[in-house]
C-alpha cells in the first residue's frame, strides 16, 4: 500500500514538467477587458501626427482646435501639419527694462529702473540739476534726461569775466568800448589824452571809440 501511494506522488511531481508552452493555448484565458481598452488605448494616441496636437502638459487637441502649446507660446490652430501660431507683432522692450516676462505671446516689461543716468551719475525721475552753469537738465519719466543750454546774451564791454557758478560772462565795471589801447566806460565823454576827446557808440562797443580833437601843445594822436 505504502508503494502505490510514493507512485501516485512521483507522478503528481512529474505532470507539470511535461506540459509544454506550446500546450497551452492562450484563447482558452482571454485577457480582462480593461487590459484589452488598455492596450488598445496606448496604440491609438501613440502617434497624433495628422490626428491632433499635443500641448506641453501632454493635452491632445483635434483638428481645427485653438489652443496654447506652452505659457509663453502664442495661440496655435492644430493641423495636420502641425500647430500653426500667430505671430502678433510685439511692442518693443524699452532698452532700460530691468525685469522681463515671458508668460504670454508677447515678452512684458515689468519693471523700469526709476533713476537716470547722467555722466556717471544717477537721478530721481523728474529730479533738476545742473550739471554745469550753463546747463538745465530734469530726469524724464522714460529715464532720459533732457538739458537745455543757456544761450548768453552778447556782453556790452570788451572785458567780460567769467564768474565762478555762474553761465554767462558779465561786465562787471559796465558797459565800455576800446579808445586806442585805453578801455574807456560808455555813456560820457572821456579825455584819453591832451588832444583827444573820445566816447563809445551807443550800443555799438565793439566798434572803437568816437574821438574828437582840441587845441593842444603836444603832438599827442589817436
Amino acid at each position: 500500500m505504502a508503494c502505490h501511494i510514493q507512485e501516485a506522488c512521483l507522478l503528481l511531481l512529474l505532470i507539470p514538467g511535461l506540459v509544454t508552452p506550446a500546450a497551452i493555448n492562450h484563447e482558452d484565458y482571454p485577457a480582462d477587458e480593461g487590459d484589452q481598452t488598455s492596450s488598445n488605448d496606448n496604440l491609438i494616441f501613440d502617434d497624433y501626427r495628422g490626428k491632433g496636437c499635443v500641448d506641453d502638459s501632454g493635452f491632445v487637441y483635434k483638428l481645427g482646435e485653438r489652443f496654447f502649446p506652452g505659457h509663453s507660446n502664442c495661440p496655435c490652430v492644430c493641423t495636420e501639419d502641425g500647430p500653426v501660431c500667430d505671430q502678433p507683432e510685439c511692442p518693443k522692450i524699452h532698452p532700460k527694462c530691468t525685469k522681463v516676462e515671458h508668460n504670454g505671446c508677447c515678452p512684458e516689461c515689468k519693471e523700469v529702473k526709476n533713476f537716470c543716468e547722467y555722466h556717471g551719475k544717477n537721478y530721481k525721475i523728474l529730479e533738476e540739476f545742473k550739471p554745469s552753469p550753463c546747463e538745465w537738465c530734469r530726469c524724464e519719466p522714460s529715464n532720459e534726461v533732457h538739458c537745455v543750454v543757456a544761450d548768453c546774451a552778447v556782453p556790452e564791454c570788451v572785458n567780460p569775466v567769467y564768474e565762478p557758478e555762474q553761465c554767462c560772462p558779465v561786465c562787471k565795471n559796465g558797459p565800455n568800448c576800446f579808445a586806442g589801447t585805453t578801455i574807456i566806460p560808455a555813456g560820457i565823454e572821456v579825455k584819453v589824452d591832451e588832444c583827444n576827446i573820445c566816447h563809445c557808440h551807443n550800443g555799438d562797443w565793439w566798434k572803437p571809440a568816437q574821438c574828437s580833437k582840441r587845441e593842444c601843445h603836444g603832438k599827442q594822436t589817436l
